[in-house]
């Protein structure tokens, strides 16, 4: 017994020197992906532009640079972040609380929601501030509607939400469907499109600032509850035994995940994968401890995202759209980890 434990004790002291890794990478891809696009930047004048926010420096770059940075990479870089973060949290969260490894962020239908909401606001012409608003609406309001005929739904209450979940994203999609039939074929059947196929290339600063709030408040009770979502794992009875409330609990967690759904989703269109990918390669290497694992899934999502979003804005003359990247990259990397011999989700 005393052997094991010492065993247990190493393997996380082993664990939890991952996260200061990825953080250390995360702070590399960071400051790489300010220097690469279309406008060349060169180590020394981003450094120099960066410090110079703090100490007194004679300029030795050009006003051009400082817009390039403050107003184009910043925004775009910090919102793949965050969005690569809260998506492949939510994913984590709800494969915990529903103990199903294919669960996903869109699972409730928050990004059918959030995508009706967005094609909705461009056939009614609204600019980028009025889609975001609409479709970050739209996704909260699916999930209103799935906690009340879930609510309704006779026999496991969790198994209602899933088959409830299932039945309003059916419904919001065959809406944006429709709007895409009656959309203007020259300019707003393109943008629908171009929308839900997911980009952060009209990202700007007030996005961040539209988006920062929700996200904070959704991922926020993830972290915290962390350790509860270990014991909703053990089932209702062994969680009940321990003191933990798991109807409590199981509901914070999902519309904390729903919510970091329905902003990401709302600032950058829909992005698959991201959460249903990540958790998976985090649990190869720190284990299904939520302790552990959910900071592990927020910094591998903000460099996952980051590094495609990188590949999406660098690779062609067109930028290729994040929903096709990740699906490229994951579909593949998510086949071979569920066919690795002797291995089980």
């Amino acid at each position: 017994m005393l052997g094991e434990n010492i065993i247990l004790n190493y393997v996380n002291k082993k664990r939890r020197k991952v996260i200061p890794v990825l953080i250390v990478m995360l702070i590399a891809a960071i400051c790489l992906s300010f220097l690469l696009g279309r406008y060349s930047i060169t180590p020394r004048e981003f450094f120099g532009i960066l410090f110079s926010q703090i100490f007194d420096i004679e300029p030795f770059w050009n006003s051009k640079m400082v817009t390039v940075i403050k107003q184009i990479r910043l925004p775009r870089i910090l919102l793949s972040c965050m969005i690569g973060c809260c998506l492949a949290t939510a994913g984590a969260a709800y494969q915990g609380v529903f103990q199903n490894p294919m669960a996903a962020p869109d699972i409730l239908g928050a990004s059918a929601g959030a995508g009706f909401g967005a094609a909705l606001a461009i056939i009614n012409g609204r600019g980028s501030a009025g889609i975001i608003i609409s479709s970050f609406i739209f996704g909260m309001l699916t999930i209103f509607c799935v906690f009340l005929l879930g609510n309704k739904a006779a026999g496991n209450r969790i198994l209602g939400l899933v088959l409830s979940g299932i039945m309003v994203s059916a419904l919001f999609s065959a809406g944006t469907s429709f709007l895409k039939l009656i959309a203007d074929p020259k300019d707003q059947l393109p943008a629908i499109t171009y929308w839900l196929m997911g980009s952060l290339s009209s990202a700007k600063v007030r996005d961040l600032q539209f988006s920062i709030i929700p996200m904070l408040i959704g991922i926020i009770p993830i972290y915290l509850l962390r350790w509860r979502i270990n014991i909703l794992t053990l089932g209702d009875e062994e969680a009940s035994a321990l003191g933990v409330n798991p109807k409590k609990i199981r509901y914070i967690v999902i519309l904390s995940a729903t919510l970091l759904t329905a902003s990401s989703v709302a600032v950058c269109g829909v992005i698959g994968w991201i959460g249903l990918v990540i958790p998976h390669i985090a649990r190869r290497i720190v284990g299904n401890n939520y302790v552990i694992l959910i900071p592990t899934v927020m910094l591998l999502g903000a460099l996952f995202l980051l590094i495609v979003d990188n590949i999406s804005r660098n690779l062609f003359a067109t930028e290729i759209p994040l929903g096709i990247l990740t699906a490229v990259i994951g579909a593949p990397f998510f086949i071979y980890l569920i066919t690795r011999e002797g291995e089980i989700l």
